[in-house]
């Protein structure tokens, strides 16, 4: 059943949303990420310190919280990036050093022609109200916006409900990339690229 929850799209966040947008960004992409950015307490840190509001959408309560977020990245940076000394300013030298090895088996490459997005994610008590569906709207009208003709996404094989989000959004899968041995570090094993062609 679907529950009634009010929210308007924004671009990016205020300052005091930061917090709930790195918090809801952790816990959606922890079982992923946190072998690489353990302790948990550090990982914040780090996301707090990095994190972009100027390539981020929202999806906003009339109260002011942070429902969902559709990051994306282009030439100019991304919702989610950091560089070595941004990690290692957080971890330290040899800590920065490996983490940062290990981060960029996840980094994408980016195409003229092609808005990529940099993680979705919805806050859980307003899941199945529509969240999700109008951050990818919003993506597709930012794609627009910016001259695009296609929209990027990458889905990991342990997710096949995000997956069936974006098929029904017209996404389709254009390849599948396989992480090897580094599956146990990641905890998936394969990661399925669908696109969206910019009408």
């Amino acid at each position: 059943m679907t529950r009634d929850v009010t929210f308007k799209i924004t671009n990016g966040f205020d300052a005091d949303q930061k917090e709930r947008v790195v918090k809801l960004f952790w816990d959606a992409f922890k079982d992923k990420l946190f072998l690489v950015m353990q302790p948990e307490e550090k990982a914040l840190q780090f996301l707090h310190a990095i994190v972009d509001p100027d390539h981020a959408i929202c999806a906003v309560a009339s109260d002011g919280r942070v429902l969902g977020v559709a990051g994306f990245k282009t030439k100019a940076g991304s919702f989610i990036g950091g560089s070595l000394k941004d990690v290692c300013a957080c971890y330290g030298l040899v800590g920065g050093i490996w983490r940062a090895a290990a981060l960029v088996l996840l980094e994408r490459s980016l195409q003229a022609d092609t808005l990529l997005m940099d993680g979705i994610f919805v806050s859980p008590e307003a899941r199945g109200c529509g969240v999700g569906t109008a951050l990818l709207s919003a993506i597709k009208a930012e794609a627009k916006r910016r001259g695009c003709e296609h929209v990027r996404l990458d889905v990991i094989d342990t997710n096949p409900r995000a997956r069936a989000l974006y098929q029904g959004q017209g996404f389709q899968a254009v390849s599948t990339s396989d992480l090897g041995p580094f599956r146990h570090v990641f905890g998936f094993q394969r990661a399925t690229t669908m696109t969206f062609r910019v009408g």
